[in-house]
């Protein structure tokens, strides 16, 4: 189950309107396989891990040319041969029970019929849940409640974005803690950030960041779509040719406030230390990217603020560090 949630972890930010979920699949006690969900719309967990599972038992490579989840279903629903029936299989979310975008994960499992399939938490969505009990009435045997409270932390910003919304505040910083200077994370982590852009609804940015960086806050790196933009400032005095200004279908507010938050679901927000301090109270989780470089002048404050880590990872070169404020 730790393989599924570190698998997950490394898409958390980018499923929106998804739940960020991972699969590991286990034969005669050896890892053979682990998938996660990478963006809405597109094969779900189970499905990445059952094909990667299937061409590492079978070597057969035709399954390498479905691409759609639909396809990956219908191939193995045709080809698996019961070679899954002694796996099993971890999964951080209870399997979805319907059909939308794609097909019900439950329909697929229980036709390849694993032995054993381990749940952290299940699906608080009615409209997706259900798909233990469809499991148990295939005869799979089911445990859930594996590491349930870490299966909560990486489905948070799912189960808020059913109910209200979710506040994520990124920046990037140098290891002697400044964060000015221009440029300071590698490419791979700022492809990253604009993947998170591409599915965010609002992006909040402070106004001196605005007049000092003048930049475009899109998503081009990723070929993706400009959020709206809340520039927080107590003045209006910006250049309204700056490129933020003028992309087609954008809204840009400048409030002096940060009430605009609550008419949005998945908010990211990009700053320093102004903004951090803030934004303290509505923040939900943390994402910074540490740069192994120094050189710099402004840091964030003297202020004691102690974080719980929740996943971190390598980037290229720069760590990745998802964290939520004790």
């Amino acid at each position: 189950m730790k393989k599924a949630l570190e698998a997950a972890w490394q898409f958390q930010g980018l499923t929106f309107p998804n739940p960020a979920v991972g699969c590991s699949i286990i034969k005669d006690s050896s890892l053979i396989a682990v998938g996660a969900h990478k963006k809405a719309g597109e094969a779900h967990a189970e499905v990445n891990a059952l094909k990667q599972a299937y061409l590492n038992l079978t070597n057969d490579k035709k399954i390498n040319s479905c691409i759609s989840s639909y396809d990956i279903h219908n191939y193995l629903q045709k080809n698996h041969n019961n070679i899954f029936n002694e796996c099993e299989m971890y999964i951080t979310l209870e399997p979805c029970n319907h059909e939308g975008k794609t097909p019900a994960c439950s329909s697929l499992i229980s036709c390849i019929k694993p032995k054993k399939v381990y749940i952290s938490i299940l699906d608080t969505n009615e409209e997706a849940s259900g798909g233990v009990k469809t499991l148990k009435d295939s005869g799979i045997d089911v445990e859930y409640g594996l590491l349930e409270e870490e299966g909560k932390k990486l489905i948070e910003p799912f189960t808020r974005w059913n109910k209200e919304n979710f506040v994520i505040y990124k920046w990037a910083q140098r290891l002697d803690g400044t964060v000015d200077g221009g440029l300071i994370s590698d490419v791979e982590s700022r492809k990253r950030v604009h993947a998170m852009r591409d599915v965010s609804d609002l992006l909040v940015i402070g106004g001196n960041t605005v007049r000092i960086d003048r930049p475009t806050l899109d998503a081009r790196l990723v070929n993706g779509k400009a959020p709206d933009i809340l520039i927080y400032s107590r003045r209006d005095d910006f250049d309204k040719e700056l490129p933020l200004f003028k992309i087609e279908g954008r809204k840009v507010f400048i409030e002096d406030n940060l009430d605009k938050i609550s008419k949005y679901k998945n908010i990211l927000i990009e700053g320093g230390p102004a903004l951090f301090e803030e934004t303290k109270n509505i923040v939900d989780y943390y994402l910074c990217f540490l740069a192994p470089k120094i050189g710099g002048d402004i840091k964030f404050s003297q202020e004691k603020q102690e974080f719980k880590i929740l996943d971190n990872r390598k980037l290229d070169n720069d760590l990745m560090i998802w964290m939520q404020g004790k």
